[in-house]
């Protein structure tokens, strides 16, 4: 084991994002990612997926990557999600809280409609299978 290995992981999380030019996880310290697959629809291929990037973010070095940056990029509907589960909400509860928001937001677009109550089923089968 080398130096590096202890301080990288120490202290990282794999993370998932989803917006408009990226969907998949990614490292909290660095700009390792794992993006998803396009076409991946079925959830035992996600679990399967999640596995693999599990694994491919262990073995990842932060330092062989760009630290990262925060962007002024709009918050992911996933991200919204958790800042409720953070803020003390039960995850179910706040998959519904942040439907019925987003219904009101964007309630003339059916396909972010349709995107975000794709992302709230998501996190909450990766919630389920422990991976968040």
């Amino acid at each position: 084991m080398d130096s590096r290995t202890s301080l990288d992981k120490s202290t990282r999380e794999l993370v998932w994002i989803v917006d408009r030019a990226f969907q998949g996880w990614t490292c909290s310290k660095c700009e390792w990612n794992f993006p998803l697959p396009t076409l991946l629809n079925d959830p035992e291929a996600k679990t399967a997926y999640d596995r693999l990037a599990a694994a491919k973010f262990r073995d990842h070095h932060c330092s062989d990557h760009l630290s990262r940056l925060n962007s002024a990029a709009p918050e992911s509907f996933t991200a919204r999600i958790r800042k409720m589960v953070a803020q003390g909400f039960k995850p179910k509860d706040a998959v519904e809280l942040f439907l019925q928001e987003i219904a009101l937001e964007y309630r003339n677009q059916p396909q972010v409609l349709a995107q975000a109550k794709s992302e709230a089923d998501d996190f909450l089968r990766r919630l389920r299978s422990g991976l968040i």
